[in-house]
């Protein structure tokens, strides 16, 4: 399989941000509950993806949702595998201009050496081959790191950059995630010593080998500046880590060549009760605001 081209061209170089929309298993009762769906209006796990479907596409459908601000959107498995509007999701998307992404990781692995590893991914070829059936661009897989231990670090970076070499292979361009928590001691320094794993990960990577990193919003602007230049990197992005959008959007907008990829901080005043005007008004403003903190810095 080959990259496409336009989509690529788009994810390197065009103004906007990234719609996270792929919360799974573990974290969809909570969004559905922050969306006003309580958890005694389904019974089994096959109801609450119908309902988080359901959000899904009337966010997706949404006349806010357009590709002259999203430039992509990240996909959980189950939500590309149903239809929005009698197309699959990912070709709904492709068919508005907006470039779709995929959740591969299945979840995280107990603490150890300060970090969360990612499950073990028996079925990552498998899905990677679905995923291009499906007409998906690339990929998001996430660890997370809780404490400054070069140890857990470079195990985060090496055990990413293996993952992303398979999705390469695939044909399709991983978003590499090593998440820091936004709480943890020595935030700053954790990043300084992420930004030189990752540097040394990204010089081993072949000439036309191409990844994106999404990382929490530095303690020190800029921190991540220089890997964004890096000819192996198509795009750095940011994830919103627990922060408010009001607090994530004024921390981004101080971040050079990083753009958003924002998920409860996209949704956070969506409710399932709202009239479909308020709805699409409130989504509107959301998505303006983080589309300036992206293109606008200071």
């Amino acid at each position: 399989m080959s990259i496409n081209q336009a989509q690529l061209e788009r994810m390197s170089n065009a103004p906007g941000f990234i719609a996270a929309l792929d919360q799974s298993g573990g974290s969809t009762p909570k969004a559905l509950l922050a969306y006003g769906v309580a958890e005694d209006t389904y019974s089994n796990e096959d109801e609450m993806f119908a309902k988080v479907h359901e959000m899904r596409t009337r966010i997706m459908t949404s006349p806010a949702f357009t590709s002259d601000k999203i430039l992509a959107a990240i996909l959980f498995e189950n939500t590309m595998d149903r239809q929005v509007d009698g197309k699959y999701s990912a070709e709904y998307l492709a068919d508005k201009g907006i470039v779709p992404f995929l959740k591969i990781d299945k979840g995280l692995a107990e603490e150890a050496n300060g970090v969360q590893l990612m499950k073990d991914m028996p079925d990552l070829d498998d899905l990677l081959a679905r995923a291009n059936d499906r007409g998906i661009f690339g990929t998001k897989e996430r660890s997370n790191i809780l404490a400054f231990n070069p140890v857990g670090i470079k195990e985060v970076v090496d055990q990413q950059f293996e993952v992303a070499k398979q999705v390469i292979d695939a044909g399709l361009v991983p978003i590499i995630e090593p998440e820091v928590n936004i709480k943890a001691e020595d935030k700053a320094a954790i990043e300084e010593l992420l930004a030189e794993e990752i540097r040394l990960h990204l010089d081993q990577l072949g000439e036309n080998d191409l990844v994106m990193l999404k990382l929490t919003i530095p303690t020190v602007p800029d921190t991540y500046r220089e890997l964004a230049s890096h000819p192996n990197v198509v795009r750095v992005v940011a994830l919103s880590g627990g922060y408010t959008r009001e607090e994530a959007n004024e921390l981004l907008a101080e971040n050079h060549d990083m753009i958003a990829s924002f998920s409860r901080a996209l949704a956070s005043d969506l409710r399932a009760s709202q009239a479909d005007d308020e709805f699409n008004d409130l989504l509107a403003s959301a998505i303006d605001t983080i589309y300036e903190a992206s293109v606008n810095k200071r």
